[in-house]
């Protein structure tokens, strides 16, 4: 895991430098400057909007009395998609933008969620597989 955010910490940032070298080149620099910075301007303001929705959802999964677990999923991609489009470059605004598309994000934060919960199953099982135990009761319907 170290070695990929290593990977990416080198890899991301010249992306981003020979996509600004590249539309600056074309546009001019000041045009890149000012796009860079509309796109975070704009970014912001949709993820204002996104992240009250996803809020309006948890609080109404709570009302019901449901666990918003994806809901919190979707509001920690908001957390990556602003950090990303605040960050000054084309290909993380990208990426931003991308998190923000609601039925993207969603879709993300149920797969994320189902792969976790499959994760914490297997490793249920392969401590139950290697001697533990796990304490309960049992009750028999038909004695009652």
């Amino acid at each position: 895991m170290f070695k990929l955010f290593l990977i990416l910490f080198i890899t991301i940032p010249l992306v981003e430098i020979a996509i600004l070298i590249k539309i600056g080149s074309i546009i001019g620099a000041g045009y890149t400057i000012a796009l860079v910075i509309g796109t975070a301007f704009l970014g912001v303001s949709l993820l204002r909007i996104q992240g009250i929705s996803t809020l309006a959802k948890v609080q109404a999964n709570i009302s019901r009395g449901q666990l918003p677990a994806t809901e919190l999923i979707e509001g920690l991609i908001l957390l990556i998609s602003g950090a990303l489009l605040l960050t000054p470059g084309f290909f993380t605004d990208t990426i931003g933008f991308l998190m923000l598309v609601p039925t993207l994000r969603q879709r993300l934060a149920e797969t994320f969620f189902v792969n976790f919960m499959k994760n914490r199953i297997n490793i249920r099982q392969k401590q139950t597989r290697n001697g533990n135990i796990i304490e309960g009761e049992h009750w028999d319907s038909d004695s009652e």
